[in-house]
C-alpha cells in the first residue's frame, strides 16, 4: 500500500467522544435526568430536533450555542410527544428549560475533557500528516472547531451543509482531498459510523479506521458478513500505534 500522507476525521462522535455519536450521548444524558423512553423511541425525537438546525444556525455559532440549541429543540420535541412518553396524543405545552440546560452543560463538559485528551494526539499527527475534517454538520463547522481550539490542527474543515453533499457521498470527501491536494490512495479516514464514514471512505478509495467503544466493536464483529478491511480503535491516541 501507498504510505499515508493525509488523515481525515469525522467531527461529532469521533473527535469529541471516542466513537459515541451525539444521539446516543444525548439519550444517555436524558436517561440520567429521568427520561422514561426507549432508545428506539428517542431516535426520531432526536432527528426531529436535529434537522431544523441544518442551515438554521448562524455560521458563527460555536459549540456551546450549537449544543444548547439542540437540547432546546429536543426538549420542545419531547413536550410535543406528550412529555417524552413517545405516545401519540395530546401535546404538552410545557418544556423543561432547566433540564435542557443541564443536559447541554454535561454534554459540553464531557466533550471538553475529550478534546483536552485528544489535542496532543492531533498535534503529533499534524507534525507528520496533512489533517482535515469531513463532517455532516449544520453549516457552522469552522466556528465550532475554532471555539474548541482544534481549528489550528486542521488544514481543511468540510461541512456537508456548505458543500451540499453528505457522507457517504464521495463528493464531500473529494472536497477535502482537492483542497489538500491529496490522493485517496494515500489518505485514511477516521470515523465512528460504519454506514457514513466507512462506506464513504470505501466509495472514495480511501482506507478507514473505525473508532468505537469496545462493546460496540464486539457486537459488530458478531454480525454475519461484516467487512474486515479496516482497523479499529477505542481512543484516538491508539492511532499512534497504527499510523507509524
Amino acid at each position: 500500500m501507498e504510505p499515508i500522507e493525509t488523515v481525515l476525521f469525522d467531527f461529532g462522535g469521533t473527535l469529541d467522544a471516542d466513537g459515541v455519536a451525539w444521539k446516543e450521548r444525548f439519550y444517555t444524558l436524558y436517561r440520567s435526568e429521568g427520561l422514561d423512553m426507549a432508545a428506539d423511541a428517542f431516535a426520531p425525537t432526536f432527528f426531529a430536533a436535529d434537522d431544523p438546525l441544518v442551515g438554521g444556525l448562524s455560521p458563527a455559532a460555536d459549540l456551546s450555542e450549537t449544543v444548547n440549541a439542540l437540547a432546546t429543540n429536543i426538549e420542545a420535541e419531547l413536550a410535543r410527544r406528550r412529555g417524552g412518553t413517545g405516545k401519540a396524543g395530546a401535546v404538552s405545552e410545557k418544556t423543561d428549560g432547566d433540564r435542557a440546560r443541564r443536559v447541554a452543560s454535561r454534554f459540553l463538559s464531557e466533550a471538553s475533557a475529550v478534546f483536552a485528551r485528544n489535542r496532543p494526539v492531533l498535534e503529533a499527527l499534524k507534525a507528520r500528516y496533512r489533517l482535515g475534517i469531513v463532517s455532516n454538520f449544520y453549516g457552522n463547522l469552522e466556528a465550532v472547531c475554532h471555539s474548541t481550539g482544534l481549528a489550528p490542527m486542521f488544514a481543511v474543515m468540510v461541512d456537508s451543509h456548505r458543500v451540499g453533499a453528505e457522507k457517504p457521498d464521495p463528493v464531500i470527501f473529494n472536497a477535502a482531498l482537492e483542497t489538500l491536494h491529496a490522493m485517496p490512495e494515500t489518505t485514511v479516514f477516521v470515523g465512528d459510523s460504519l454506514r457514513r464514514d466507512r462506506e464513504g471512505a470505501r466509495r472514495t478509495g480511501m482506507r478507514f479506521i473505525w473508532i468505537a467503544p469496545a462493546d460496540v466493536q464486539a457486537a459488530e464483529a458478531g454480525m454475519p458478513a461484516q467487512p474486515t478491511d479496516h482497523a479499529a480503535v477505542t481512543e484516538l491516541r491508539e492511532l499512534m500505534k497504527i499510523l507509524r
